[in-house]
């Protein structure tokens, strides 16, 4: 026998020894009786590693996979850094195994002495991060994978202050779960104790978004799509609870189906995944088209047009749009912020309106982290939190609060006979066209991005794109008073921007790309000015980076 296999087979029957799930035991007993050396190595020669994201991978055996064992151990470091006699809340969505999954964490949470609450059901990822701050926990746990595709799970975790992991404790975790040994070993269920929660805290959630500057005008039609995820119910009940007519959901995808059998991949960012909610737009004469992913943490804005057809906004443009709402509708010293690979028209939003901004590196860990008084935050993703005086109610991203106060936007929009696209308009000619797009690079072969970066940091070009280059910032070092990450940063003129990172979670090199155009003319003309500078950005980029 191959030494190689052999050590492989050895790693696998300890692993199977010790796994509790009938599926996966079928699934590594299949593999170790045939030998299966491509199969093993893939499981077993590299493992998931703990990050500031938590997990996230494709359900199977090993540690290179998410399973029952991969879990409980997460749940056994988690429970170390934290030590017994804390308050654990414990969250799941609805993709394959999230309700075992959480099962399991509290049965290890309780096992090792802490106190831990499970959500009454799959919800949306919000309701957790809600829930951890209003139940006063040390951290939270939610079973998601977000919009990864339907054999994928992951496991996130929140601290005290309800917001996403940060270093160093991501690192503490994570080398407490190195230090986890066999799972059947582990005490599971006890001398901690735990809570089933009922609806009262899907309640609470509700009366904190409905709590949120809406407005008064509430006449809109609405199409959603859940996207076979969680969000509909919640959504809904915020909808009619805050006073708006019921969103009408597209049927094949309302109720949660880990399969997703409608789209080809949940993210509503993906060709296609709309097709069925602006046919359902159309058919109903929508006012406006909204989506949650499968988690319901990131929301989706679309603009039905007279013509036919939906026009998706940008995660930007409802950036923008969101920001100047939040801003003119609540007082005091306040900050908003996102990250350096969004638009730069929030920092311009600002100024004009005399509210901090911050700028952070991407992730809503960070974000959330901007400083005191934040009142808005977002990502270019479709993530955004939206806040009010007394401050934000999710200190993470929150798709149902942020549909909620899209759909008040576009109703006070709807009364007075305009819509969104003519607010984006209005926006344009204050402050200048603000257009944003990305180019992504996927590789086989991660050193290829590696090699990438290294050519980009060695040209000293005078221009990109047709546009001077006038000033480069090597995120590497810390420039521009940020911690440390891989990524550049380049200024160029006419108040252009391009960020180029590897990404944090997939094999791909990432260039954001932004292009700031006067409107002199019509808003249209500035668009299509843009887009040409946008076009002659990717092509230039595309052939420097020889991906």
């Amino acid at each position: 026998m191959r030494p190689d296999l052999e050590g492989l087979l050895g790693a696998a029957r300890v692993w199977l020894a010790q796994d509790p799930d009938p599926d996966t035991r079928a699934e590594l007993s299949a593999l170790i009786e045939n030998e299966d050396l491509p199969a093993l190595e893939d499981r077993f020669a590299a493992k998931l590693e703990f990050g500031t994201a938590g997990l996230r991978g494709e359900l199977g055996a090993g540690p290179n996979r998410m399973n029952r064992v991969t879990v409980m151990r997460a749940a056994a470091g988690l429970a170390a850094v934290l030590g017994p006699g804390k308050h654990v809340v414990i969250g799941y969505d609805a993709r394959h195994k999230s309700d075992v999954f959480a099962r399991d964490t509290a049965a290890v949470l309780t096992g090792a002495g802490l106190h831990a609450s499970l959500l009454p059901g799959p919800l949306p990822t919000p309701v957790l991060a809600f829930a951890v701050r209003h139940l006063d926990a040390d951290a939270g746990v939610t079973v998601t994978a977000s919009h990864n595709p339907p054999r994928d799970n992951g496991y996130k975790v929140y601290w005290g202050d309800g917001s996403q992991i940060t270093p160093p404790i991501d690192g503490e975790i994570s080398a407490a779960i190195d230090a986890v040994g066999r799972v059947d070993e582990l005490p599971l269920n006890g001398p901690g104790t735990l809570t089933e929660l009922g609806e009262g805290i899907v309640d609470d959630y509700l009366a904190a978004v409905t709590a949120l500057p809406l407005g008064d005008a509430r006449d809109l039609r609405v199409a959603y799509t859940p996207l076979h995820g969680v969000g509909s119910a919640t959504l809904t009940d915020a909808f009619l609870q805050a006073g708006f007519e019921c969103p009408m959901a597209v049927e094949e995808q309302r109720n949660p189906d880990p399969d997703f059998p409608t789209v080809a991949f949940p993210n509503p960012e993906e060709p296609g995944a709309m097709d069925l909610a602006a046919a359902l737009a159309a058919k109903l004469g929508s006012d406006l088209v909204l989506a949650n992913d499968p988690d319901a943490d990131r929301c989706a804005v679309g603009v039905p047009l007279p013509g036919g057809g939906v026009r998706m906004l940008t995660g930007d443009e409802v950036g923008g749009l969101l920001a100047e709402h939040v801003i003119t509708h609540t007082t005091g010293d306040r900050m908003v912020a996102t990250t350096i690979v969004s638009s730069s028209l929030l920092g311009k939003l600002a100024r004009r309106h005399g509210v901090r901004y911050g700028e952070t590196l991407t992730g809503f860990k960070w974000i959330i982290k901007a400083g005191p008084g934040l009142v808005f935050g977002y990502e270019e993703a479709l993530g955004y939190s939206i806040g009010s005086d007394a401050g934000l109610p999710v200190r993470d991203k929150d798709g149902i609060g942020a549909a909620l106060t899209v759909a008040a936007i576009a109703a006070a929009a709807k009364r007075d006979g305009r819509t969104l696209l003519d607010l984006l308009d209005d926006q344009a000619r204050r402050y200048g066209l603000h257009a944003t797009s990305q180019l992504s690079f996927r590789v086989a072969d991660l050193s290829l991005i590696a090699a990438a970066m290294t050519r980009l940091r060695t040209d000293d070009t005078p221009e990109l794109g047709g546009l001077a280059v006038e000033r480069v910032d090597d995120l590497a070092r810390g420039d521009g008073g940020l911690p440390p990450t891989d990524g550049l940063r380049y200024r160029l003129s006419d108040d252009a921007r391009v960020v180029v990172r590897p990404s944090g979670t997939e094999p791909k090199l990432k260039c954001y790309l932004e292009v700031v155009v006067p409107v002199t003319g019509t808003p249209q003309e500035a668009r299509t000015r843009a887009e040409q500078r946008l076009d002659a950005l990717k092509a230039d980029l595309t052939a420097r980076l020889g991906l």
